[in-house]
Parts: structure tokens; C-alpha cells; sequence
């Protein structure tokens, strides 16, 4: 506290700038100089008074004479001050701190052969990477992790914030990175799992992006999916390509193009999650701009007071009047004057 005989606590900026606790307190402030008349009032009558004629020294005004006010009002403004010291005059600052819980969540990649069909711009594959960059640029304070498989699932980067070191894992991914022919989305879901299984964090989220069905890997999707709920890990699936259905013809022309939509829906249903459907670039942007919704970073606002209290100040004012007013009542300032 700054020094407490400044008269810099009587400034009409400083008692602006209180908050005060018991305000009522300041009501009584008016009534002070009421005691004081109401005083003089009744002891007037009672007061022994020496009719005397006296004349001043000098012409004008003695300024003697009103040192006998210094002992009234020494005790009326230390009771004034009491009285703001009881109203307990604070000063008081807040802050707003902002936490915010980031969410892990493992991206998974489909990098077969078929993910290089071209009814996505400029394919399947270019298009999702182009699309999980965008989706990771939105994310704030999450760890993202991505794991890419074919025949077989491949952690490529684990859970980072890092994510310039994602972006240069996303350009780097060619699908001759797994030469294993096949499409093992239990392997992947597996591997993503393992990675965040022993996390702290209470959201976790798995998007799996593919255009097949399960082909290969040692554990089917349906036991993956139960092993990933067991561990609070929800799962997106994202099919990409368009759903061709059989039509009548001559010439029979066999594509790998195909989508088969019901092992990501059934895996979507088993991991808490959803199943969305990217049939051009628009529609997959649009999906993960959904997702991004659906899974924002939870934040808490946290506000922190700082009290400064100044009723000292006030109250060692209040004492000094009063000490005053005591070593002034038994001179000439309060009896010799007093007529």
C-alpha cells in the first residue's frame, strides 16, 4: 500500500474508483454535522458563560479565535472517516483467463489403388489430403495424429500440435507407401486406438476415409470399432467416390470404382460417430466442415478478482484527527477561546 498521509485518497478520481462493500455507511456522512448543532443545541443553556468585553489586537478578523474550532472539527471529520472506513472502500480488477481443452483426434487415410480414381479432383486420394489440410489449418490447440493403410496400417505421424510436421506428412503420402494390396480399415482403427488409448484427454475422435470395403488385416472392423468405443474413442467414417449401381447393358464393364457404403456405416453406428458420404470435392469439404462443428475445442472461462482494500488509509486518517483532537481539548484552543 502507497503511504497512507498522501492526499491523494481524497481526490475525487480516487473515491470514484471504489467499489464499496457496506455502503450504507456513507448515508450517515450528512448527519455528522446534524450531531454536532444538535449538541451545541442542548448544552447551550447549560454552559457557564464570563460576560466579559473583549477587543482584538488587530482590525478585522483574529485568527486566534478560530483555533477553537480545531477540536470539533478533528473530531467530526475523523468520525466522517470512520464511517468510510466502515463503508470499506475497495478496488478491485478482473480477469478473464481462457482454457481451452483440445481434442485428440487420428486421422485415417485409405492410400490403396482405388483411391486413385479420378471422380474426385484431381483423385480420391489428392482430394481428401487437400481436405484434412484444410480441416487441420481450422483446429485449435487439438493433438492430431494420422495413420495411413492399404493392406496393412502404418502410424505415420503420432498425436502432435505440430501441425507443419502433419503437412509435411500429408505431401508425402503416394500410395506406393504400402505396397500390400488391400483395404484394412480393422488394422487402422486398431493402430488408432493403440495410439490413443492411454491419453488423458475425455475427447477422442478417429475420422476414417475410405472408398471400400474390409479386405485384408488380422481384425475385422466390427471388433476394432467395440475395442475403440471401449476406450471413449468415436469414429467418423468418410466413403469418397461415386456409388455406381448395376444397370442393364450389353457390354458388362467391370470398375473398381465402387463404394461400398455398408461396412463405414456399420462402423460409423458402432463408434458413436457418423457416417457421411463424398461423392465430388464440394461434398467432401462440406463433411468435414460438419465434423468440425460437431467437435469443438471445449473452453472454459475462468475469472480471477483482485481486491485491494484501503479502509486503512481512511482509518489511520480518523486516528491521527482523534489524537489531535485529544492533545487540543486541554489548551487554550478549547477553553481559554470558548466563550
Amino acid at each position: 500500500m502507497e503511504q497512507w498521509f498522501s492526499l491523494k485518497w481524497f481526490g475525487y478520481d480516487m473515491i470514484r474508483s471504489y467499489d464499496w462493500v457496506h455502503p450504507y455507511f456513507l448515508y450517515a456522512l450528512p448527519f455528522v454535522p446534524l450531531l454536532f448543532w444538535l449538541r451545541n443545541a442542548f448544552h447551550r443553556k447549560h454552559k457557564q458563560r464570563l460576560v466579559i468585553t473583549y477587543h482584538s489586537l488587530k482590525e478585522g478578523k483574529d485568527w486566534l479565535t478560530l483555533l477553537r474550532f480545531v477540536q470539533p472539527i478533528c473530531v467530526g471529520l475523523a468520525i466522517c472517516l470512520i464511517l468510510v472506513a466502515l463503508a470499506r472502500p475497495q478496488v478491485v480488477s478482473e480477469r478473464t483467463d481462457r482454457f481451452s481443452e483440445g481434442i485428440d483426434i487420428m486421422l485415417l487415410l485409405d492410400i490403396s489403388d482405388s483411391m486413385l480414381e479420378k471422380d474426385l479432383s484431381p483423385n480420391r486420394l489428392e482430394a481428401a489430403k487437400q481436405v484434412a489440410r484444410q480441416f487441420i489449418k481450422g483446429r485449435l490447440q487439438d493433438r492430431i495424429g494420422l495413420i495411413i493403410f492399404a493392406g496393412e496400417a502404418v502410424s505415420l505421424c503420432p498425436l502432435t500440435t505440430d501441425y507443419e510436421l502433419l503437412y509435411g506428412f500429408l505431401d508425402e503420402i503416394k500410395p506406393e507407401m504400402i505396397p500390400t494390396a488391400g483395404t484394412a480399415i480393422g488394422s487402422a482403427l486398431a493402430v488408432a486406438v493403440n495410439r490413443m488409448r492411454e491419453t488423458k484427454g475425455d475427447s477422442k475422435v478417429a475420422i476414417l476415409i475410405s472408398d471400400g470395403d474390409n479386405t485384408s488385416g488380422n481384425l475385422d472392423p466390427t471388433t476394432a470399432t467395440q475395442l475403440a468405443r471401449a476406450f471413449g474413442v468415436k469414429v467418423y467414417t468418410i466413403s469418397v467416390g461415386s456409388i455406381k449401381r448395376p444397370v442393364k447393358s450389353d457390354t458388362v464393364i467391370v470398375s473398381n470404382a465402387l463404394v461400398d457404403e455398408s461396412e463405414l456405416r456399420n462402423i460409423a453406428g458402432l463408434g458413436n460417430g457418423k457416417y457421411f458420404r463424398a461423392t465430388d470435392n464440394k461434398a467432401l469439404g462440406e463433411v468435414f466442415k460438419q465434423i468440425n462443428q460437431i467437435e469443438k475445442v471445449k473452453s472454459m472461462n475462468v475469472i480471477s478478482r483482485d481486491v485491494s482494500d484501503f479502509y486503512r488509509v481512511y482509518l489511520y486518517w480518523a486516528v491521527l484527527l482523534l489524537l489531535i483532537a485529544i492533545a487540543t481539548k486541554s489548551t487554550f484552543m478549547a477553553n481559554i477561546l470558548e466563550d
